[in-house]
C-alpha cells in the first residue's frame, strides 16, 4: 500500500486489520479442529500478518511483501525491545511454515505444531493491539 492516508483512513485501517487478524485466529482453530492442520497453520501466519501490517501502517511504514513486513517488524519494533524477541521468532516461524506449506511438496503441519502456536498467534496479536493502543 503505496499511497497515503487521511487520519480517519489510517485508523479505520488498522482496525480492520486487526479484526481481520483475529478472525483468521478463529478460522485457523475451526480448521484445527477438523483436522486441517497445514490450512490452521496458513491461518496463523495470517493472523500475524495482519496484524503486524496494522502496526507498520500505525507507524507509517510500508512494503509491498510479506518478507519486507517480516524485515520490517525486526528492524522497527523487535530490534528496539518494542515487541519482544519470542514474537519476532513466531512471526519468523510462521512465515517459514506458510511459505514450506505453500511451495514445497509433502509438508505436514500437526495438531502439537497448532496447540504450540495458536497461543503465541493470539499473545502476538494481544501485543500488537497494545503497542496500537499506546499510539
Amino acid at each position: 500500500m503505496n499511497e497515503t492516508l487521511d487520519n480517519q483512513s489510517r485508523k479505520s485501517l488498522i482496525e480492520y486489520r486487526i479484526n481481520r487478524a483475529n478472525e483468521t485466529v478463529k478460522e485457523a482453530e475451526l480448521l484445527a479442529k477438523e483436522g486441517y492442520y497445514n490450512a490452521a497453520a496458513n491461518r496463523l501466519y495470517y493472523a500475524c500478518f495482519y496484524s503486524a501490517q496494522a502496526l507498520l501502517v500505525a507507524n507509517n511504514l510500508t512494503t509491498a511483501t510479506h518478507a519486507g513486513v517480516k524485515t520490517m517488524l525486526g528492524l522497527h519494533f523487535v530490534s528496539k525491545g518494542m515487541l519482544e524477541k519470542e514474537h519476532g521468532k513466531t512471526f519468523s516461524r510462521l512465515f517459514e511454515i506458510r511459505h514450506s506449506g505453500d511451495y514445497d511438496d509433502f509438508v505436514y503441519c500437526d495438531k502439537e505444531m497448532i496447540d504450540e502456536y495458536t497461543p503465541k498467534t493470539i499473545s502476538f496479536i494481544n501485543k500488537i493491539t497494545e503497542l496500537l493502543k499506546e499510539d
